[in-house]
């Protein structure tokens, strides 16, 4: 086991993910840039610097999953902070306003095919790679996790009608933010025996891909609580929903 903490972060290539790389390289751990296309994610690694290592990850191949999980185990030894930060808003690559996605996405319409595209990244790959390294962090002290998830997927909040993102709520990705948090709960609720945080936190709406880059906070912005919940000791709080400027996000 190498000496130095790890971190693994899915979808890292790009946005927050590469931000939140950045981040903890430079709070001293060994990053491992996650990337469903290699090439692009050793162009990220080779940016932040020599405690980056590429790993291809595509969280919606179990083949993928296994093989990262195997490459961690044999090459580090160990798994001090799991980040999944992948996620997608759509199937394909059109351009929406907000409020035309969500028109598109209303359950009544939406595309089942598109929906379990998004779903099978954002909710049903999460759990995958969870279930994959969930070994390596019981063996790991310590060790935590942290699921960049969404406000626009808190029940709470959008069940308040003077809520003003209510009318934007769709079925693809606000609720499979809401499921997101529903998995961060249920991991925070096994692993607490462990002595393993799971936490969940919004990075607001931020200028990426993911955003077509309309949103209003950058990307250091945006990875800002990830990294700050990634951070915390072994005291830290598990089963929470957090925001950096906002606090407790209700679920």
């Amino acid at each position: 086991m190498q000496d130095k903490p790890v971190a693994l972060i899915t979808g890292a290539n790009q946005g927050i993910g590469f931000q939140i790389a950045k981040d903890l390289s430079a709070n001293g751990f060994t990053v491992l840039i996650g990337s469903r296309n290699l090439e692009r994610g050793e162009v990220a690694a080779k940016e932040v610097g020599s405690a980056a290592v590429a790993l291809q990850l595509d969280v919606t191949d179990a083949a993928s999953i296994a093989a990262a999980a195997e490459r961690i185990r044999s090459e580090f030894g160990r798994l001090d902070v799991l980040i999944q930060n992948a996620a997608i808003t759509t199937a394909g690559d059109r351009a929406q306003t907000p409020e035309q996605y969500a028109a598109a996405n209303r359950p009544s319409i939406v595309s089942l095919d598109d929906l379990r595209t998004v779903w099978n990244t954002n909710v049903f790959g999460v759990l995958a790679v969870y279930q994959a390294m969930v070994p390596i962090l019981r063996d790991t002290p310590h060790s935590r996790i942290v699921n960049v998830s969404s406000g626009a997927g808190s029940l709470t909040l959008n069940s308040d009608p003077n809520f003003p993102l209510r009318p934007i709520f769709d079925a693809t990705y606000a609720a499979s933010k809401t499921a997101l948090n529903g998995l961060t709960l249920a991991m925070a609720i096994e692993l607490e025996a462990d002595g393993i945080a799971v936490n969940a936190v919004s990075p607001g709406y931020t200028k990426t891909r993911l955003t077509a880059f309309a949103g209003t906070d950058t990307p250091e912005e945006g990875a800002a609580e990830a990294v700050r919940v990634a951070l915390l000791g072994s005291d830290g709080p598990t089963g929470r929903f957090t925001h950096a400027t906002m606090g407790v996000i209700p679920w």
